[in-house]
Parts: structure tokens; C-alpha cells; sequence
């Protein structure tokens, strides 16, 4: 990533980063205002039709998106004892549209489709960017 901006959006300061053609924004920013904070992020992913969306998502933008490993996922979500994580996501089935980044400044960006999609749905929260 070679680009890294701060928007602020409701009071929350929630960070960019930027390639040449996609940006990132950091989900760990912005559930920060939210009570469960990142663990919304782990409720979300695990979400079956949260799923559905980021399967559907990487079959168009990822063409190394592992299928079969998917199809493996998606046949478990939903069940009680499904549990997923960002990094689970990218390791399982090689997702281009979530980061997880480590350190200091690290934390969890997605695409910003699917980060929009990510707060939209999952608490009504409507973010104008």
C-alpha cells in the first residue's frame, strides 16, 4: 500500500490506504464507536450472509480466489459452532478484499465495497464518504 489518508466521519477519525487502483478503509476504525468495537468485526464476518457477499465479491475481483475452499465455508456458516475470522477468510480461500494489517498501526481494512457493506447492513450505520 503506498498511500494513507484519515477522513473524519461522525467524529471518528477512520484511515485510507491506497494502491494505485483500490482503496482500503479500515473497519477497526470504524467500529471504535461502537460498544463491542473490533469484536464487531468478527460477529460480521462470521455472519452467513456476509459471506454470501464476500464470496460473491472475490469471484469478480479475484481470479485466485480459492472456490473450493468457499464452498467449504459456506456450507458451515450458520451453524452454531461457525466461527470466522478476517484472517481465517484470507488464509482459507486467498481474499484480495479484507487486510489484516499487524503492529502498531495495524487492524483490519477492507475494499471499499465491501466496507460499506460491512456497517450499512450489519447496524443501519450510514456512512457518506
Amino acid at each position: 500500500m503506498s498511500k494513507k489518508e484519515k477522513i473524519n466521519v461522525q467524529g471518528t477519525e477512520i484511515t485510507i490506504i491506497s494502491d494505485n487502483r483500490n482503496d482500503y478503509i479500515s473497519l477497526t476504525d470504524m467500529s471504535s464507536s461502537f460498544r463491542e468495537g473490533s469484536g464487531l468485526i468478527g460477529k460480521w464476518i462470521s455472519n452467513k450472509n456476509t459471506l454470501e457477499y464476500l464470496g460473491i465479491w472475490e469471484k469478480f475481483k479475484n481470479p485466485g480466489f480459492n472456490y473450493l475452499e468457499f464452498g467449504v465455508i459456506e456450507s458451515e456458516a450458520g451453524t452454531n459452532r461457525f466461527i470466522m475470522s478476517a484472517g481465517q477468510w484470507i488464509e482459507r480461500t486467498k481474499a484480495i478484499g479484507i487486510l489484516v494489517k499487524e503492529g502498531r498501526f495495524g487492524g483490519t481494512y477492507a475494499h471499499k465495497d465491501i466496507a460499506f457493506h460491512c456497517f450499512y447492513t450489519d447496524r443501519q450505520l450510514i456512512i457518506v464518504l
